[in-house]
């Protein structure tokens, strides 16, 4: 059976990121989306399991220490994380996993799996991409401003990625990440691996 892909999807807070994989999901069900581990409490709706795995910080160190985190971080004090034993279980059943990560985490995915797939998201430009934070109306001014810094930041790691989709319009960002998860699955050796016998039959 021919491995899964894991796709690595990142953008800056106000991108669009969270609209865009959600519409892939629904598009494609043969894409999992990577629960992360988190020591930060609970926000309104959400749920155990589905949003997030809730942790204590004692529970999440621990599992840092024992080498069971494909990647974590630690942001606005918090640390965040994604379960290696769970990927390798996932891939090895021939699914692909879709990981909502930062550039730091996707370095250490592309270390331990350089085949990992890396989508860079992209506001159109920088006023709509302050508008949109603005628009959420749960900030403050000085978060606002923090992360439109982050926001640099994150945008400053764009070339470590394989494709960049520039979300200007949702209904075509969600064509073009659709369409890189059915190209990358027909690249040759995938599809070699999938359709062995029918490819060596049909050679005769």
């Amino acid at each position: 059976m021919a491995k899964g892909n894991i796709f690595v999807v990142t953008a800056p807070s106000g991108a669009g990121k969270t609209t865009l994989v959600a519409a892939l999901l629904a598009a494609d069900q043969n894409v999992q989306l990577s629960v992360s581990f988190t020591t930060r409490a609970p926000r309104a709706g959400e749920v155990n399991g589905k949003d997030y795995h809730f942790v204590e910080r004692a529970e999440f160190e621990r599992m840092i220490n024992a080498g069971e985190l494909l990647e974590h971080a630690e942001v606005y004090g918090n640390y965040y994380g994604t379960s290696q034993v769970w990927i390798n279980e996932v891939i090895a059943n021939g699914r692909d996993i879709l990981l909502e990560i930062d550039w730091q985490g996707a370095q250490q995915v592309r270390r331990l799996f350089p085949q990992s797939i890396g989508l860079f998201v992209l506001p159109p430009s920088v006023e709509v991409l302050e508008t949109r934070l603005r628009n959420r109306g749960k900030d403050s001014d000085e978060i606002i401003a923090r992360r439109m810094a982050a926001a640099r930041e994150e945008i400053s790691h764009v070339d470590e990625f394989d494709y960049v989709i520039v979300n200007e319009h949702i209904d075509e960002a969600v064509r073009d990440i659709v369409s890189v998860v059915r190209a990358e699955r027909l690249k040759l050796p995938r599809q070699s691996a999938r359709h062995t016998a029918l490819i060596a039959s049909l050679k005769g």
